[in-house]
């Protein structure tokens, strides 16, 4: 089944949110069992002719994520924990998400380069110390996701994360929205969040190279500035990728990114799996219902 459009999403706290081409639709399992939805049409960047501008598009769509990303978090954490009468402010979302792009920053960018610096004596060409580097924020994301991967209200997450790539493989292959027929398709997609880092993580090794190797200040800098071009490099590459999912050269460079969703998602349970499709039933459904411009969405 051919779609033009590709339809994505991400895990939320007991639920999946879906992004289609004119809108969002967030499906959540309550403590009491029944699934509640959230259903937004797509306004502003989101709809914008902009969106369709090579390498800007993946800028508009990383600041897209984000603000997205927290409308989805506060309404998921709430309908899940409506029962115990505890309600999540959209200001405390945006602080954890902020203060989390803050340490993920310092974690996979700052920590690398000092470690860097400290064996920069000792390394003869300025491609090589960006090379070292690359290999240890590598090394340090990879970590990361490990340990992470032993809390279980991660687990819960990457369940729901797998739940959402299965429906999305699903519906791209043209089978039938039943927990039945979902669940035999993979947890793993080309268009995931998780291969993005990936490749983002390569794409930094060389856009960092042309940096070379200047004083300490000048490189701290050039890891702040350069974070939208890597972003929009990266995104250009995923969407590539996604395009041409069916040639035996990409088939062999996306195999390190699916490898590593083994960690980032689970195999999902039926109720799980349900909630997914939920999802992508109510953002498809909202698609054909609107007369919004279309936009474009990542998995």
């Amino acid at each position: 089944m051919a779609n033009k459009f590709h339809y994505g999403g991400q895990a939320v706290i007991e639920g999946v949110m879906m992004l289609g081409r004119k809108s969002m639709s967030i499906a959540v399992r309550r403590s009491g069992g029944d699934i509640t939805t959230f259903n937004m049409a797509l306004k502003g960047l989101h709809v914008s002719k902009i969106k369709k501008v090579p390498l800007l598009r993946g800028i508009i769509t990383l600041v897209e994520t984000m603000i997205i990303g927290i409308q989805a978090i506060t309404y998921s954490a709430n309908a899940s924990l409506e029962s115990e009468g505890i309600q999540m402010k959209k200001g405390a979302t945006v602080g954890m998400v902020a203060l989390a792009l803050l340490f993920s920053f310092g974690l996979f960018f700052m920590l690398p380069l000092f470690l860097t610096n400290l064996v920069d004596p000792h390394i003869n060409s300025s491609l090589a110390s960006n090379l070292v580097d690359g290999i240890i924020r590598m090394s340090v994301f990879i970590i990361y996701l490990v340990v992470v991967n032993q809390l279980p209200e991660m687990k819960r997450i990457w369940s729901y994360h797998g739940a959402e790539h299965k429906t999305i493989n699903a519906y791209e292959n043209g089978a039938p929205l039943e927990v039945n027929a979902v669940k035999s398709f993979s947890t793993a997609h080309v268009r995931c969040g998780t291969a993005f880092l990936l490749i983002t993580m390569v794409v930094s090794v060389i856009v960092f190279a042309f940096v070379g190797r200047p004083v300490l200040w000048i490189r701290i800098l050039s890891r702040v500035f350069l974070v939208p071009v890597i972003a929009a490099i990266s995104y250009e590459i995923t969407r590539f990728n996604a395009a041409h999912a069916d040639n035996r050269v990409i088939i062999a460079l996306t195999l390190p990114g699916l490898a590593l969703q083994k960690i980032t998602t689970r195999e999902p349970d039926n109720g799980q799996i349900e909630v997914a499709i939920t999802a992508l039933k109510s953002v498809i459904t909202h698609d054909e219902s609107n007369d919004a411009v279309p936009a474009d969405s990542t998995s």
